[in-house]
């Protein structure tokens, strides 16, 4: 290829928002030298790549967005310290057609047991797949939807947990809610059925959600639009954090 129709093509790329065809045009001109390419073999090799740049570039910017606490996936969660939670189910909702469906999953246990680790790792199946996600503890959720309706600003706020395709809210039950605070999240749950796709944590079984939001009537209302299209799965098993510490505490009684 010629420097001139080099440089006219990194040129037309440019105005057509395509760096990564602008600066990689010689390297796929090499490739389709050495691999014999027609015409549209290449133009197929282009716009293949081009693809990918913009998925993974959208999926990073997703994952920036999304405030999420860490990036972990099923494949570093160690399903074998946990032998009464089947992975087959795990592994169906990370299928995402609890998401496709604008349905709900819920993950139920007591602390350190790895439900946060799974519902991130689904959000960040869901982030890659192109939908939009958001994390959240519900304590933050109900201090910043307060915050903005003292301000006079909720509904605009509302739109921050409205918006996502998918909105993890973790630790569902650590604190419970005064009535004006859980009719709050009832906003949340309520504007969101059957619109997007919730994945929630919590430490409490749904039967405790009455003492969690102070009104059995409320939680009521929220569990029903909650658990109508929803996937519950139940980890009832040794904490993680607490195998962590005691084989530190070992290690260090070994060292001494």
């Amino acid at each position: 290829m010629s420097e001139l129709v080099s440089t006219r093509i990194r040129n037309t790329a440019g105005k057509l928002g395509l760096p990564h065809l602008a600066e990689t045009i010689r390297e796929y001109t090499r490739r389709a030298d050495e691999g014999k390419m027609g015409y549209l073999d290449f133009l197929d090799l282009v716009l293949s790549e081009e693809v990918a740049v913009r998925d993974d570039r959208r999926f990073r910017q997703g994952l920036r967005l999304s405030k999420l606490p860490h990036h972990k996936t099923l494949d570093e969660y160690d399903f074998a310290f946990q032998p009464e939670l089947d992975p087959r189910k795990v592994k169906d909702l990370a299928t995402l057609s609890f998401v496709e469906g604008k349905a709900n999953a819920a993950l139920l246990g007591p602390p350190g047991v790895g439900k946060t680790h799974i519902a991130v790792a689904l959000a960040v199946a869901a982030c890659r797949a192109g939908y939009s996600i958001y994390f959240t503890s519900l304590d933050d959720m109900v201090r910043n939807l307060k915050a903005a309706e003292t301000a006079g600003r909720l509904t605009n706020k509302l739109g921050t947990y409205l918006r996502p395709g998918v909105l993890v809210v973790d630790e569902v039950g650590y604190q419970p809610l005064e009535r004006a605070e859980a009719n709050l999240v009832f906003q949340v749950i309520s504007k969101r059925y059957e619109k997007g796709s919730i994945i929630l944590t919590s430490n409490k079984t749904f039967s405790e959600w009455g003492q969690v939001f102070g009104d059995e009537v409320l939680a009521t209302a929220i569990l029903d639009r909650l658990l109508h299209h929803c996937e519950v799965i139940s980890i009832n098993g040794p904490s993680y954090r607490l195998k962590n510490r005691l084989q530190a505490i070992e290690r260090e009684n070994d060292v001494a």
